[in-house]
């Protein structure tokens, strides 16, 4: 596929979501219409995360050399990014209304995990950074990774459909990570891993919600859980590892998105959520796989 038909087909699919979705939000401004458009702006959001290149500049440059007839009117990067940020809201209002036709609310089994976000080097002054004040530092144990910056919270189905996320500090105990998105769904299974163990935190949210928060078993549980029911679990947590993988591995990977203030970190994680959720909607109901999408000049 080339590019000028996929830019086109994100166009259509991001401009009638806007528009039944969130264009309501931004009627009655002050000012005149701009001549690039917000659905403009989001087509080339979420774009950006389909096509292999390392950052915006690059990107943006790409488009302008190569297809500045799609886009005639397209905004210089500094301006691009000013119009993305304020756009943030309405680039998760169509993540949200993408993820619920995809049936991503309202399921009866999802998948939580959490995943390291570093947005400054861990020995860098931090004082005069925009995330002085919301990051900080943690520790991811399965990388041995010591980092400053975010932990990302994640709930998604076995397809990958990304339910819910939120940012937390990277210092964030798991199990109130976790607590930042499962007040969104009710009366499911909930599978994860050893960080959300906690007989009473599991009862809780069991009682007041109706969810059952699985996890692998300790060595020394009791009672011990059937032979059959732990190969399910781990059947299951092979689909979490695949599922994130894909959300956080292709396109643009979370951990290099080199934003300077938290606006554009929340702009690029959420635009990073709704561009996965336009690739599952893409292959279902029109056919075109995304991650098998090379580049056609």
């Amino acid at each position: 596929m080339a590019f000028e038909d996929l830019a086109t087909v994100v166009y259509v699919w991001v401009d009638d979501g806007y528009q039944a979705h969130a264009a309501g939000g931004r009627q009655g401004q002050a000012g005149a219409q701009p001549r690039f458009s917000d659905s403009e702006v989001i087509t080339l959001l979420l774009l950006m995360d389909f096509l292999p290149f390392p950052g915006e500049t690059q990107f943006l440059g790409f488009v302008r050399a190569n297809h500045l007839s799609l886009f005639p009117h397209l905004l210089s990067q500094s301006q691009f990014n000013r119009r993305a940020r304020q756009l943030w809201p309405w680039v998760e209002a169509l993540r949200r209304h993408w993820a619920e036709v995809l049936g991503g609310t309202g399921g009866s089994l999802y998948l939580l995990d959490t995943k390291p976000l570093p947005v400054v080097g861990y020995t860098r002054d931090k004082g005069r950074s925009d995330f002085a004040a919301t990051a900080d530092y943690g520790v991811c144990a399965s990388r041995n990774l010591k980092y400053f910056g975010y932990k990302l919270v994640l709930l998604c189905t076995p397809a990958g459909v990304p339910a819910a996320y939120e940012l937390v500090p990277a210092s964030t105990d798991e199990r109130v990570a976790g607590e930042q998105v499962l007040d969104w769904v009710w009366q499911a299974r909930i599978l994860g891993d050893k960080d959300f163990l906690g007989a009473d935190w599991q009862q809780g949210y069991r009682e007041t919600r109706g969810l059952e928060i699985l996890t692998p078993a300790r060595a020394n549980q009791r009672p011990a859980r059937p032979a059959a029911v732990q190969r399910w679990l781990n059947r299951l947590r092979e689909r979490i590892e695949g599922a994130f993988h894909e959300v956080q591995n292709t396109g643009r990977h979370l951990e290099h998105l080199t934003c300077r203030t938290l606006r554009g970190l929340s702009t690029h994680v959420a635009a990073k959520m709704a561009s996965h959720a336009l690739k599952l909607l893409l292959r279902r109901q029109a056919g075109i796989d995304v991650r098998t999408f090379t580049l056609t000049l």
